[in-house]
């Protein structure tokens, strides 16, 4: 089993910045893959973006594409997503995910570990 805590969420206003991490833990692997979910109220959860730990390839969804960035820390077991020019649109629960497979893939069916969630909200 992995484990997979996200933190770094909070309340900004459209324009700022937030950094969230989501630590790993229990059977990690460096040939796996993490991403990054959301979902606000009422919509389904979507892809944001995702990383392979081994090879560092990143893919985007379209919509934060230059805004946002996803980073790893293999030693630290730590993904983390850099969240700038936030807009209000950006607002959801962030959710990581994890797979024991180095593809980062946008599926959500392709991850099945999951955090908790950490609530992002930004104000216009």
């Amino acid at each position: 089993q992995v484990r997979l805590v996200e933190s770094g969420g909070g309340l900004v206003q459209a324009g700022d910045s937030l950094r969230l991490s989501c630590v790993a833990s229990g059977r990690t692997s460096s040939n796996s893959a993490m991403g990054w979910f959301r979902q606000a109220p009422g919509k389904e959860r979507e892809f944001v973006a995702a990383i392979s730990r081994s090879a560092g390839t990143t893919t985007y969804a379209d919509s934060v594409k230059g805004r946002f960035a996803i980073s790893k820390d293999n030693a630290k077991n730590t993904v983390y997503l850099q969240m700038n020019s936030l807009k209000p649109e950006d607002t959801a629960v962030y959710y990581c995910a994890a797979r024991q497979q180095p593809i980062p893939t946008t599926r959500r069916y392709d991850y099945p570990y999951w955090g908790q969630g950490t609530q992002v909200t930004v104000s216009s």
